[in-house]
């Protein structure tokens, strides 16, 4: 039985841990059964901790404005990724419409239907998506109460609100996700599914139909959007919840303790056996190889990973450009997203040695960097290469 040593990536900490495992385990399940999942979780015992409370980290609470001069891209992701920073943008954008036409006499306010439906579905709580994670039927409850809705359903048809709301509702849960350095982040595919079955139980019609009235609404200038998802994460790091940049130092400078910890660990599993390491977790796998061998290790999987950028700058531990990969090093899997800015390539560096997959996992940064785990193209790359 392979054994699959998992190794997560900077600022995982309980209780996001276990969520992050639980899926990778589950997913590994489905594309190679028979296979046995061991985490390293190195996170709460080597991670870095902020030991003054985060008295280097300044913040004065104050939001600075961002300009957004991205063009929508024709999958739209620079529509989500303002979506996420603010899930109500594009609602917004329709209720500066003009509005399609004037309310007959004894009608009913075009905005009520609306409001009923997002008050049932808050009250199915997570039902409706529970891919996307918690959150979605307090979302829907806040939505429900939007002053942007009343407009907004006097100026589009119902059937693209229903798509608007659905995209709002799925944004804003991703978003808030995002927000909590969450490990594991929907890929586009799941939450566009997502998108397509709440905007149906709010009325819509049929998947996609309404898409092309959402895509000139994205494409319009962009509204000036505070930049909320930027502070919400310096907070984070405030807190000292998920110090991410900190474990990335202290790995490179106190490594040594972690690479024993996975030394034993290997050890202490059955043969054959794959490191996949996610961001950091590649580094300290590659890391660990490199400085000498694992008996027993078959493969290396990075994803979305900097080992290769480190090594070609001359911050990779124990090699240093242009040395040559050791021979001892297993054969190597490197996965990355060409939209995860975190994820480099390896080939070009070790031609021969580093065999590159890139996925598209359909989402911006920084989302795109923590969904690989949801997204099936990354499982099937390994299972195919499993000893």
């Amino acid at each position: 039985m392979t054994t699959v040593i998992f190794i997560h990536g900077t600022g995982v900490r309980p209780p996001h841990a276990a969520t992050l495992y639980a899926r990778v385990t589950a997913s590994f399940a489905e594309a190679a059964p028979g296979v046995r999942v061991v985490p390293l979780d190195w996170g709460e015992r080597y991670g870095a901790r902020l030991a003054a409370g985060g008295a280097s980290i300044p913040y004065d609470g104050a939001g600075a404005t961002e300009r957004d001069a991205e063009r929508e891209g024709d999958d739209g992701t620079a529509a989500w990724e303002r979506l996420y920073r603010d899930p109500e943008a594009e609602l917004a954008l329709a209720a500066a419409r003009v509005p399609s036409g004037e309310i007959a006499p004894g009608a009913a306010f075009a905005d009520e239907e609306f409001r009923e439906r997002l008050a049932e579905l808050a009250a199915r709580g997570e039902a409706a998506a529970p891919e996307l994670g918690p959150g979605l039927g307090a979302r829907a409850a806040a939505l429900a109460r939007s002053p942007l809705l009343a407009p907004a359903a006097e100026a589009v048809y119902p059937e693209a609100l229903a798509t608007l709301l659905a995209r709002a509702l799925v944004a804003a849960v991703i978003g808030a996700a995002l927000a909590e350095d969450a490990p594991v982040i929907p890929d586009g595919a799941t939450r566009d599914a997502a998108v397509d079955r709440i905007a149906q139980e709010l009325g819509g019609a049929a998947p996609g139909t309404s898409r092309g009235l959402v895509g000139r609404l994205a494409a319009r200038p962009a509204l000036r959007l505070g930049s909320r998802y930027a502070v919400r994460r310096r907070r984070a790091l405030t807190g000292a919840a998920h110090p991410a940049a900190g474990d990335v130092l202290t790995f490179l400078v106190r490594g040594g303790p972690l690479r024993a910890a996975l030394r034993e660990l290997v050890a202490a599993v059955e043969p054959p056996v794959v490191l996949l390491g996610h961001s950091l977790g590649g580094i300290i796998a590659l890391d660990t190889l490199i400085e000498a061998p694992l008996p027993g290790v078959r493969l290396l999987v990075t994803v979305g990973s900097q080992g290769p950028f480190l090594y070609e700058t001359g911050a990779l531990p124990h090699l240093e450009h242009p040395e040559p990969l050791p021979a001892h090093v297993p054969a190597w899997l490197n996965i990355h997203d060409r939209r995860d800015l975190l994820g480099f390539a390896a080939a070009p560096l070790f031609p021969g040695r580093a065999e590159d997959v890139a996925t598209d996992n359909r989402q911006p940064f920084p989302a795109a960097h923590s969904a690989y785990w949801t997204d099936p193209a990354v499982y099937r790359a390994i299972a195919e290469r499993l000893p």
